[in-house]
């Protein structure tokens, strides 16, 4: 049989695999149960689904959105069929009570029949689509890059209308949505955007060293915060000298071998927001399977454990792999955690805002380590967690002084809730409980 011949049947059976695989899924839809009698302080909600690489993070990238806090969680999977369970409470602390957020939930999980989106890590650039311009950068952080990449997108008459920025281990990633000053829409003209990709990448690529700053044209259709894991992933944020940090505030990630082919993934960490959804973002993207796991989290802590296979059905085996794992669920640990003071601004959006606000921090010597863009209806809602140069706490008086810059009633000092004073000394569920916890939702270790 001649090797052209060979190569169109190997295609067509992949193709049937895939196709079958779909019809599978269609007929067999995710079931969504969610019960607010089943616990006295969270709403339930299972999902029963066929097991497929990737529905665990499509189901907790729902509930992420939805900004519901996942207080436990119990993962299970036998054969071709797995089970979710989550105990979920809104940002008060609550039940979930709107009826219009439970059928909201219910029917976003259940009509995802096509489920998992593949990961698109091939490029980071500017991509267009009808309402806005996305623009995705990487390179190396620096005090000012933000205020910076804002000047020029005003100078080039862009008006940001949502962004998100991050910066981890001397890097930064960001991912901006842009439109035009004038139409109010897409920027499309591929003259425009190529001249906005190359003054976007001379100023990432200022200081940049050895590492290459990244401002490539893509077309990705990823969820946003996914995206920005894959970006700083790629830029192997998780690599070199880590911030300074005291024991108490760093992750704790292990890993091991049992019996039946798994590896056992142990994450202890202060709780946050989205935490969750970070982990099992990271183990997916890295062509991990959670076969089973449990979350548990509290106000000091959160404890997570999975058990993992890689996607060719193998587990963790050598020491260097088990060693670049850790680093990465480390670094998707820390790349938005809380650091320095939280602001956040409400105004009315106009062109040239960020501009305007970001230029005023760097003019008082405050770095921007996270930020969140967003404007709705003409208004502009921004949070920043700012330190300053050096990565300390910024002076109250420091902060004030911008404040009456940019207007008292605009800015606020979003209040933090008390620090713990050590997490790495608090109690955690043992190997046992959380063994026999995953064997009350599922026994099979298959």
């Amino acid at each position: 049989m001649k090797t052209s011949q060979i190569t169109k049947e190997i295609h067509t059976t992949t193709m049937d695999d895939d196709e079958y695989a779909k019809l599978i899924r269609r007929m067999n839809p995710p079931r969504v149960v969610i019960d607010n009698n089943a616990s006295d302080d969270a709403t339930v909600i299972q999902v029963d689904s066929v097991n497929k690489h990737g529905t665990l993070l499509e189901v907790v990238q729902v509930l992420t959105d939805m900004n519901l806090v996942i207080k436990k969680a119990y993962i299970s999977s036998d054969g071709g069929w797995f089970m979710d369970v989550f105990k979920v409470i809104d940002q008060d602390g609550n039940k979930i009570r709107d009826t219009q957020v439970l059928d909201y939930i219910q029917k976003r999980i259940e009509s995802n029949a096509g489920w998992f989106i593949p990961p698109l890590r091939s490029s980071v650039g500017v991509m267009p689509t009808d309402e806005y311009t996305s623009i995705e950068l990487a390179g190396t952080d620096r005090p000012g890059l933000l205020s910076e990449v804002s000047a020029v997108l005003t100078d080039l008459h862009c008006n940001v209308v949502n962004a998100e920025i991050w910066t981890h281990n001397t890097r930064a990633a960001a991912v901006i949505h842009v439109t035009d000053n004038s139409t109010h829409s897409a920027i499309t003209d591929p003259i425009r955007l190529s001249t906005i990709k190359e003054l976007l990448c001379n100023v990432v690529r200022t200081n940049s060293g050895s590492r290459a700053a990244k401002t490539v044209f893509s077309c990705s259709d990823t969820h946003r915060e996914r995206r920005l894991h894959q970006i700083m992933f790629d830029d192997r944020d998780y690599e070199g000298v880590k911030r300074a940090r005291t024991s108490a505030s760093r992750p704790s990630v292990t890993l091991m071998n049992i019996e039946k082919d798994y590896t056992v993934v142990t994450m202890r960490s202060k709780d946050r927001p989205k935490l969750v959804f970070d982990v099992v973002c990271t183990l997916t993207d890295m062509q991990y399977v959670v076969f089973h796991g449990m979350v548990s989290t509290e106000p000091v802590e959160a404890y997570q454990e999975f058990y993992i296979r890689h996607v060719d059905g193998l587990p963790i085996n050598s020491e260097a792999e088990q060693e670049r794992v850790i680093q990465c669920l480390e670094a998707a640990i820390e790349r938005r955690a809380s650091e320095g003071l939280e602001l956040e601004l409400s105004a009315e959006d106009r062109v040239g805002l960020l501009s305007d606000i970001t230029r005023t921090f760097r003019e008082n010597s405050l770095t921007i380590v996270r930020a969140e863009i967003s404007t709705r209806e003409g208004k502009a809602k921004d949070t920043f967690y700012v330190t300053d140069v050096t990565g300390n706490p910024v002076e109250s008086k420091i902060v004030e002084s911008i404040r009456q810059q940019i207007g008292v009633s605009k800015l606020k000092v979003k209040k933090k809730e008390k620090e713990h004073c050590s997490v790495l000394g608090t109690s955690r569920p043992s190997h046992e409980t959380t063994t026999m916890g995953l064997d009350r939702v599922g026994h099979h270790l298959s």
